[in-house]
């Protein structure tokens, strides 16, 4: 398989480089890349490299039942493989499906405050109870969040240089509109992007045949995979009401609001009964939550319905494959994504957001008089309101949130779309593959102290 480039690999480029080194624990969805990009890593800079994989190697989840103590662990370590060397200052510890030995979460205050060999951790965190953790050594290991490919990541992949990147983030930044050849090259990657994903292993068999042959095959069997592993991880009082959620994820986008109603998921169902089933998912990296705010006003954490949300899928190709065969072959044969009630669009602008390093997705819908918004995020003074088109209808909602006073927190909008860059003096107007960059352009913006603001309200 295609050695891909991934942003993981830089993170832990920074680690090694700094003077005290944490353990890492590097957490996401399953088949994101988190393994690869950990041997890659060690490969090129420790002598040895001690790796465990705790599912495969189940032996190996019993190291700890002496203490944490560094010396009792490494003791145990050596007694079922004696041939691994640890060398201090030169040795990597590799503890990979951290999910299935609780206990080694533990040790790695012991690790920290030792030092001699540098620790990383990696898991899917699917079916992992915090309870079952003695001690999470807060304070004592780094956490890292790994995602599948995202835009970035993609355009990489297909011999795209960080020079050419930055290029295109320039047209941004200056609001500088693309020529219509750089618009539909870039709109073309984009939508590759949206049907097969960024799911490592998919995104190198399309770069390395140049067509979506096998791509969809192996899609579904992720899909699988991730059903059997609901089966697999989750406690067996949780499991139907796990995959229930995650089978009607689909079923609720394909509808006109998109919210996930959980009395329709299953008759008698009450929402707090369900709130574990969607925490479990968007814990393991699969799903990402979207909730409705209270009110359109900052700040935004604490301001919102923890009851009222959308689910979109981690991972976009994923959606796509996810639908009726029909469907599929229509979306990838002539990219008409709009079809499918927008919910593609706003999947994969919410899955970027994500991976740009949003934590928590939020949106707006209120009934009387009709208002909604598709994403919320913030610059240090304003609320900004992110509209998602498939089409080019009127944007009543965005004028709205920006001119009348009583949203007093938003000043300006952007709208993401198969529109060129521009500024109409109330919202930005950016193509849909710029949205890996927002959360830059919002903090640099912010940096040069440039106003957004002038002539708004």
């Amino acid at each position: 398989m295609k050695l891909l480039r991934r942003k993981a690999n830089k993170y832990l480029e920074d680690w090694f480089g700094s003077e005290k080194r944490k353990p890492i624990i590097i957490n996401g969805a399953r088949q994101v890349g988190k393994t690869m990009s950990v041997r890659t890593f060690a490969k090129a800079h420790y002598e040895s490299v001690v790796e465990i994989n705790f599912v495969l190697e189940k032996k190996y989840q019993r190291i700890f039942d002496d203490g944490y103590d560094v010396d009792t662990v490494l003791r145990n370590i050596t007694m079922l493989e004696p041939s691994w060397k640890l060398i201090p200052g030169k040795t990597l510890i590799f503890f990979d499906e951290l999910q299935k030995c609780p206990d080694c979460a533990t040790s790695l205050k012991s690790f920290c405050e030792d030092g001699r060999y540098d620790v990383i951790c990696s898991g899917s965190l699917m079916g992992m109870y915090h309870e079952e953790i003695e001690s999470n050594s807060v304070g004592f290991k780094e956490d890292y969040r790994m995602h599948s490919l995202d835009f970035e990541e993609f355009l990489w992949a297909n011999g795209y240089s960080e020079e050419q990147v930055e290029d295109i983030y320039r047209h941004m930044a200056t609001l500088q509109p693309f020529s219509q050849l750089e618009m539909n090259t870039l709109m073309g990657h984009f939508r590759n992007y949206m049907a097969i994903g960024g799911m490592p292993e998919v995104v190198a068999m399309f770069v390395e045949n140049g067509h979506f042959g096998g791509t969809l095959k192996l899609q579904r069997q992720l899909l699988k995979d991730y059903e059997e592993d609901i089966t697999k991880y989750a406690r067996s009082m949780d499991k139907a009401k796990i995959q229930a959620v995650y089978s009607h994820i689909t079923t609720f986008l394909g509808r006109e609001n998109k919210k996930f109603q959980i009395t329709k998921v299953s008759r008698g169902a009450r929402n707090r009964e369900y709130v574990g089933s969607v925490d479990w998912l968007r814990d393991a990296g699969v799903v990402n939550v979207c909730y409705c705010l209270n009110s359109v006003e900052l700040p935004l954490k604490g301001n919102y319905d923890a009851s009222i949300y959308k689910l979109y899928y981690h991972d976009t190709g994923l959606l796509i494959a996810s639908l009726d065969e029909e469907a599929q072959q229509d979306l990838r044969e002539n990219k008409n994504f709009g079809t499918y009630k927008g919910a593609i669009y706003e999947n994969i602008v919410g899955e970027m957001l994500v991976k740009s390093g949003y934590e928590q997705l939020f949106y707006y819908k209120r009934e009387n008089p009709s208002l909604e918004m598709d994403f919320f995020v913030r610059d240090a003074d304003s609320l900004i309101p992110i509209e998602v088109k498939a089409n080019d209808r009127a944007t009543v909602s965005l004028n709205h949130l920006i001119e009348w006073e009583s949203f007093a927190d938003v000043h300006y909008g952007i709208k993401l779309g198969y529109k060129n860059i521009g500024w109409n003096g109330k919202f930005y107007t950016f193509p849909y593959f710029l949205g890996f960059l927002i959360k830059r352009w919002l903090r640099e913006k912010g940096r040069n102290g440039l106003s957004f603001n002038d002539g708004v309200k």
